[in-house]
């Protein structure tokens, strides 16, 4: 049996895996947010519900936003700031006295649709998390490129490319820089946008309601999202050339994003005709709980 985790900024959710694939138990938890002592808490104790309720013992993988440092064994680049600098993986496998393995929560997402998801069978997949944050993970035949500094994939924090009127030097971002992919795609960044240009406050799921039923601020909010993650996904594909992109996180479950955005990012692919295809997550925002008790391999 194989146990995935996925720490996001508001749940952590534990996933048994059988060896063909087959789901056997899974659960969630909120996240405690600020609490490091009761992270590590919280994912033992769902661990442990995993394993009473299959009457098995698993290996553990965890789907985490940023990453081990190689040079120092602390986590970095997480926007759950609360666990960088911490020596999460040598504390979290003390807690479940057992080895564990570690992936960038989006790297999970990648490797999960690359095995039998979405994008089962293609050569180069890229996953992108569009949510609380915006996290890339790049799989190259079958296999997760972690990278010389454990920043392979980390495609939301290069800036917005292209940027438009308005959007320079961009938005703060927590990791110090302006600007960020990250800054300007995620959902509370959204949010943040259609509320600097309307004075309206509303969540990102609202603002789409609003469009959905007509109302022209939040129509033209879509539209800039779209246009803006075109943009940032045609940059992408001038660098990597996926044969597909696969999307996850709350803001993926928008399905006009997969029809417009295809239609918008040939202006910047530096290419005759795009071949690659944008798909949403086939195990939507369970896969990459899928991808992290894939881990531990097929």
């Amino acid at each position: 049996m194989r146990i995935g985790i996925d720490l996001g900024g508001t749940k952590i959710e534990a996933l048994a895996l059988a060896d063909d694939g087959q789901s056997l138990h899974r659960e969630r938890l909120p996240t405690p947010r600020h609490d490091y002592e009761g992270t590590l808490a919280a994912i033992g104790e769902l661990v442990r519900r995993c394993e009473q309720a299959t009457g098995a013992t698993g290996t553990v993988g965890v789907g985490m936003p940023g990453a081990i440092s190689p040079a120092t064994g602390l986590v970095k680049n997480a926007n759950s700031t609360w666990l960088n600098g911490q020596p999460f993986a040598e504390d979290l496998q003390k807690v479940l006295a057992r080895p564990v393995r570690f992936a960038n929560d989006a790297n999970c997402l990648a490797l999960s649709e690359a095995t039998d998801g979405a994008a089962a069978g293609a050569e180069v997949v890229f996953g992108i998390i569009l949510g609380t944050g915006v996290g890339g993970g790049l799989v190259v035949r079958g296999q997760g490129i972690v990278g010389a500094n454990a920043v392979g994939g980390e495609w939301g924090h290069n800036m917005l490319p292209w940027p438009e009127d308005g959007e320079y030097p961009g938005p703060a971002c927590y990791c110090g820089l302006s600007g960020c992919i990250e800054s300007w795609l995620s959902g509370p960044a959204f949010a943040r946008d259609f509320h600097q240009r309307t004075g309206r406050e509303a969540t990102a799921a609202e603002v789409l309601a609003f469009a959905t039923a007509g109302d022209a601020q939040a129509e033209e909010a879509w539209q800039r999202y779209e246009r803006r993650l075109a943009r940032a996904l045609a940059s992408l594909i001038n660098i990597v050339d996926p044969d597909v992109i696969v999307a996850g996180g709350g803001l993926s479950n928008v399905a006009r994003l997969f029809e417009h955005v295809p239609q918008l990012w040939d202006r910047w692919v530096f290419s005759d005709r795009v071949d690659t295809r944008l798909v949403p997550a086939k195990f939507g925002d369970s896969s990459g709980v899928r991808g992290a008790a894939w881990l531990w391999g097929s």
